[in-house]
C-alpha cells in the first residue's frame, strides 16, 4: 500500500514537472518568434514635421527631401517640428516620438559661465562704458529703460585689430551679468557643417533662450555676414542661407529679452550692412591698439603677480608702440621664462627687452605669412 503510494507520488510529481518544463519551453518558442519578426520587419525612418496642410503633414527626410504624407490613426496631436516615425514604403506617420532637446550646437560651440572681472580688463576705459550700457544695463536693470521709454539695442559689434581684447569685454560683462557665454566662432560653423549651418543658428538661439540670461558671442563674424555677392557656387549659397537665419533670429528677439548678440570682426569693411543696420547690432565700438596710458594699464595688469627687478617702465612702454594687449601679455610671460633660464627668481628690465624682440620678431613674421597666403 504504502509502495503504491509513493510511486503515484512520483508519478504526480513527475508529470508537473514536464508540465513545468512544457510551459517554459512554449515561451521561450513564443520570444523566439517575436525576436525573429523584429528581424523581418520594416525599420521606421525617423522625419521632421515642417508643415500641416489640411488633413497631410509635410515631412522631412534627414537627407533633406521633403514630402506631402497621410498619418495613421493614434497619432495623436502633430505639431510643426516635432519629430514622428514613418513606414518607409509610402512615408505614412505611424508614430510621434518625444525626444528629450540635445543641441547639436553642444558640440562645437563653448557654454561657459566667466569669472573674468572688469579689473582684468585694461585699457578699455570707454569701450568698457559703452558695453556696460548696451548689454550690462539692460540685463541687470530692464526696468529703468521700460521707464525711460527707450529700446537698447538688441546687440553689439566690436571690431579692430586682433588681440586688442574684444573677446575679453564680451567675457567679462557675462560675468558681471551672470550670464551663460556662448562662444561660437563663424568660421567654423561654415567649414564644418555645409548643409546644416542654417539649422545650427537656430539651435544655438534656442540654446541661449534656454540658458538665458546668456550673450552669443560670434567671433569672426565677417565668416558669414560678408557682402552678399550674385556667385552660384554651393559654398556661397549655404553661407548665404546662414546669414538669412542669423538676421531672422536676430529680428525674432525682443530688445529686453536675456539674451543679447556680440559679434566680433577683424574686417568690419566687408561687413554686409544689414546685419550693422538699425534694430540689429546697430552699436558699433571699435577696439583700437592701445595708446601709451592703456599699455602702461596693461602692463601693469600682466605684471602684477610677477616678482620684479628694477625697471625704467616708462622706457619699456614706450619700447611697446604698436603692441596689442595680447602681445604685451605674451612680453610679460616670455620676460618670465628669460628669467627662469638664468635660474632667477626675478625677473629684470633685459628679460622685457629680449621679450620685446622676440614677441616683435614673431608678430612681424607671421604678418609675412600672412602677406604671401593672401596679399
Amino acid at each position: 500500500m504504502g509502495d503504491k503510494s509513493s510511486i503515484s507520488y512520483g508519478y504526480e510529481t513527475n508529470v508537473g514537472g514536464l508540465e513545468e518544463e512544457n510551459r517554459f519551453l512554449r515561451e521561450s518558442v513564443e520570444n523566439l518568434e517575436k525576436e525573429l519578426d523584429k528581424f523581418k520587419r520594416v525599420p521606421l525612418i525617423s522625419c521632421e514635421v515642417r508643415d500641416i496642410i489640411e488633413d497631410k503633414l509635410l515631412i522631412r527626410l534627414p537627407n533633406g527631401n521633403e514630402f506631402l504624407v497621410d498619418s495613421a490613426e493614434g497619432v495623436g496631436k502633430v505639431c510643426i517640428g516635432d519629430t514622428v516615425l514613418a513606414e518607409q514604403k509610402n512615408l505614412t506617420v505611424v508614430k510621434k516620438i518625444i525626444q528629450s532637446r540635445r543641441f547639436d550646437a553642444d558640440k562645437f560651440v563653448i557654454v561657459e559661465k566667466p569669472s573674468l572681472s572688469w579689473e582684468q580688463v585694461g585699457g578699455l576705459k570707454e569701450q568698457e562704458r559703452d558695453i556696460k550700457e548696451v548689454i550690462e544695463l539692460p540685463l541687470l536693470k530692464p526696468e529703468l529703460f521700460r521707464k525711460v521709454g527707450i529700446e537698447p539695442p538688441k546687440g553689439i559689434l566690436l571690431h579692430g585689430p586682433p588681440g586688442t581684447g574684444k573677446t575679453l569685454l564680451a567675457k567679462a560683462v557675462a560675468a558681471s551679468t551672470k550670464s551663460t557665454f556662448i562662444e561660437v566662432v563663424g568660421s567654423e560653423l561654415v567649414q564644418k557643417f555645409i548643409g546644416e549651418g542654417a539649422k545650427l543658428v537656430k539651435e544655438i538661439f534656442q540654446l541661449a533662450r534656454d540658458k538665458a540670461p546668456s550673450i552669443i558671442f560670434i567671433d569672426e563674424m565677417d565668416a558669414i555676414a560678408a557682402v552678399r555677392m550674385d556667385i552660384g557656387t554651393s559654398g556661397e549659397r549655404e553661407v548665404q542661407r546662414t546669414f538669412m537665419q542669423l538676421l531672422a533670429e536676430i529680428d525674432g528677439f525682443e530688445p529686453l529679452a536675456s539674451v543679447k548678440i556680440i559679434g566680433c570682426t577683424n574686417r568690419k569693411d566687408i561687413l554686409d550692412p544689414a546685419i550693422i543696420r538699425p534694430g540689429r547690432l546697430d552699436r558699433l565700438i571699435h577696439v583700437p591698439l592701445p595708446n601709451v596710458e592703456a599699455r602702461q594699464e596693461i602692463f601693469k595688469i600682466h605684471t602684477r603677480n610677477m616678482s620684479l627687478g628694477k625697471l625704467n617702465v616708462e622706457k619699456l612702454i614706450k619700447s611697446l608702440d604698436g603692441f596689442s594687449g595680447a602681445e604685451i601679455k605674451a612680453v610679460a610671460t616670455e620676460a618670465g621664462y628669460f628669467a627662469i633660464r638664468d635660474n632667477r627668481t626675478k625677473v629684470e628690465e633685459k628679460d622685457f627687452t629680449s621679450a620685446i624682440v622676440k614677441v616683435s620678431a614673431e608678430v612681424k613674421l607671421e604678418g609675412q605669412d600672412y602677406l604671401r597666403m593672401f596679399g
